[in-house]
This record gives C-alpha cells, structure tokens and sequence, in this order.
C-alpha cells in the first residue's frame, strides 16, 4: 500500500478568487531541446542493488508538509527527566552569547509558558504568474502560513525553506499578536531551513537543546500554528524514533519521528523537550487517512548549524555544486508532450561561470549517471554528487544528439 505524505498546503489558505487549477505539466518546465532517441551504451553504468533503489523509493513518498499541532493538552505531567544544561542564544547574530540555567523537569503547562513567546506565526504572500488554459500570462497572489522560532532577542528567526520559498511579502505575528513585516536572510532547499529577520528587540529566542542526546520515548511537545490561524497551538507527545531517512521535497533528510499531533501550517514551528528546550524544527507530516502520529522534526544541531551559517554567509557553505538546474520528466507521455525521447533527468539551465559550464554541458542534455552509478531523479544526482567535495572532478554520462558521451566536471561550492 502506497503511504502519502503531505505537501504542498498552500493553497489551504489562498484567500484570492478566481485562481485557476493546478496544472498537470512540470511548472516552470520549457522544452530545452528535443534529445533524439537514446543510444544504448555497450557497457551501462552500474545500478544500485534492488534493496537500496527500493528503500530510496519508499523513502522518496515522504515531501514537505505544514507541521501542525491539533488542540488539547489538559495538564497531562511531562515526567522525563532531562540534562538540566539548557543554552540560550542571547544579542545579536553577529555577537551571539549563550547563558546556561539550571532546570529540573517540568510540567507541562509550565513549559508550554516557556515556549510559546518564543514561537511565532508566519503568513506570505506570493505572486504566480500562470501559464495554464484561460489563465495563459494571467497573475494572482496564493497566500500561505507557518510557523518560525526566535533565534535571538534582536529578530532573527528560523523556519522552514518551503514556508517562505517565493514569497513576496512575509509577515511575522509574535505570541502577544504583533505584526512585523519580514526580510528574507537566507535558504537551504537541502536541509529545508531558512532565516529571516524583523526588526524588533527584547524578543525571547528559544532555549537551544541538543538533539545529539535524544532517547526514543523522550517527552516532547510542538508547538506552531496550524491551519494557518491557531498561533500558539501547543501538543504533546514522544519521540517515536531518531534518525528517519525520508526525503522531503526532493532532498533526503535524517529526521526526528514523533507522535505529537501535526496540522497544516506548522511548519517551522518548534519540538521541545520537557526542559523547555528546542530539540527540532518540525517540518513534515503523514497526510495518510489510515496513519495517526506520524510527524518529523529536523534536529536542531542539523538546523541551528545551517542557520548560523546563512547568518554569517547568505548560504551554507563548503558544500558541492555542479552549477546545472536539473528537471525530472517522470512518464514516456510528459516526455512526449515536451518533445523528448524518453523520461529521464534533464538539464534545464547551466549556470555561468559553474564547473558544468567550462564542462560543456547544455540545455537538453539527459543525465545518465553520475560517477557510474545511474540515476533516475534529481535527487539521485543530487546524492551522487555530496558524496564528493569541493573542487573534486567527477565524471557524467549525458545523452546528446544520439550519442552517450562522457563530461569531467569540477565541483565548486553551491551558494544557494
């Protein structure tokens, strides 16, 4: 039986009329160049062992989804006892201070008073312009809404890539209903973290854990703002297991499982554990009718690293980057359709100056594989190639005009 995740909720909270349906084409496609029929190569690339294709195809049903956090949370005790260090980051992102305060485990409506001026509601406002039918070079605004944690008391906060991605306009709502508008600082579509700043002070940012001790059955709770219109929502629940391989929107991921109740428009809202501290950054959810209690947490070693260097940096650096956009045409009718052979990975953009550009690779080429192993996603490429670093030369089998051929390219340093 196929598990479905939940993904794209946007929509869940577009206030606009007359917006048109959803398109059944690849958005944003444009044919590159019809490839001619493949060649098959005398000698193919290796392929994966079935186990492990089978496990990244399970793993592939999991995308981004709105985290939310249902109602209801009556008194209940959390019991587990946790390390009484907790860290707090404190200033400004530039002269980070961290404090430690000493704390037993508390209950429950203690600590959800603790956290909840530190979660705040986000709302964005996006313009799509639609290329659909009767909506040919029409534009309307699709509204959408998250949640973020306060990472410091002057106004940088930390949400989630898909909640802002696109965005024309955000607006940060605190817990005691002030509206700030918000400036973008920085993305990572890889691990699906963002930054953005308002400019406000004598905020409470979150008290930082360490999800490097975390224990499976370890109390948590979430809290967020689901549906879009429920800031400040809190649940709870336990950690039901550590280190989920799933991939979220195209990027495998090492999540935190749990059981606490996740709703639409929680995404970038906070997992704490029963100390009050942030342990995690929830970010997806099952949308399955026969599935209860399955949500996911990025952990917030992963999430804190990633942020502080879109702080420092506008990216997160160190990481490889062949310098090509690549697209999936998944069915031989979509291919047909964009005038090409067959399915398969495309390249839709070469960046200038990238190593992919001095390679020689082009619009329309068909990706094949990468180092020898073959790949049948761009998130298969994307895995090959964070396998290497940094000035590494790998070697791609593309098809072109009728023929495999083989392309050395230099990796240089992703700065998205």
């Amino acid at each position: 039986m196929e598990n479905k995740w939940e993904y794209d909720y946007s929509n869940l909270y577009n206030q606009n009329q007359n917006q048109p349906p959803e398109a059944s084409q690849p958005q944003g496609y444009q044919d590159p160049g019809a490839v001619p029929p493949p060649v098959t190569d005398p000698q193919p690339p290796r392929k994966r062992g079935r186990a492990g294709r089978f496990l990244r195809r399970v793993v592939a049903l999991v995308l981004v989804a709105a985290i939310g956090f249902g109602g209801g949370y009556a008194g209940a005790l959390l019991a587990l006892k946790q390390n009484p260090q907790r860290v707090v980051y404190q200033g400004t992102a530039s002269g980070t201070t961290v404090a430690n305060l000493d704390a037993d485990t508390l209950d429950l409506t203690t600590v959800s008073a603790m956290v909840t001026p530190s979660v705040v509601a986000i709302t964005t406002e996006e313009v799509v312009t639609s290329n659909y039918g009767f909506w040919f070079g029409g534009e309307y605004v699709q509204s959408g809404a998250g949640s973020g944690v306060i990472m410091t008391s002057d106004g940088y906060i930390i949400t989630n890539q898909h909640v802002v991605e696109g965005a024309s306009n955000i607006t940060v709502t605190l817990n005691d209903d002030t509206e700030y508008t918000a400036t973008l600082v920085g993305s990572d579509s890889v691990n699906d973290i963002a930054v953005i700043k308002i400019e406000a002070e004598g905020l409470t940012p979150a008290v930082m854990g360490d999800s490097d001790t975390l224990v499976v059955g370890q109390s948590v709770i979430a809290v967020g703002n689901p549906m879009g219109v429920l800031g400040g929502t809190v649940t709870n629940g336990i950690i039901s297991a550590l280190n989920r391989d799933v991939t979220v929107n195209n990027q495998k991921m090492s999540l935190i499982q749990t059981n606490a109740a996740i709703s639409p428009g929680n995404s970038g809202g906070g997992l704490f554990d029963a100390n009050g501290q942030l342990i995690g950054i929830v970010n997806a959810k099952s949308s399955g009718t026969n599935t209860e209690g399955l949500g996911f947490a990025i952990p917030i070693n992963t999430a804190l690293s990633v942020a502080t260097d879109l702080i420092d940096n506008g990216h997160v650096t160190g990481r490889p980057a062949l310098g090509i956009t690549v697209i999936d045409v998944q069915d031989s009718q979509t291919a047909a359709q964009y005038g090409l052979s067959s399915p398969g990975v495309y390249i839709y953009e070469v960046n200038e100056g990238s190593g992919a550009q001095a390679a020689g690779l082009q619009p329309g080429d068909r990706i094949i594989a990468v180092e020898n192993v073959l790949v049948e996603t761009k998130e298969q490429v994307s895995e090959e190639v964070r396998n290497h670093n940094v000035g590494d030369t790998i070697q791609l089998q593309i098809a072109r005009e009728g023929q495999i051929i083989t392309v050395s390219v230099t990796l240089g340093e992703s700065q998205g």
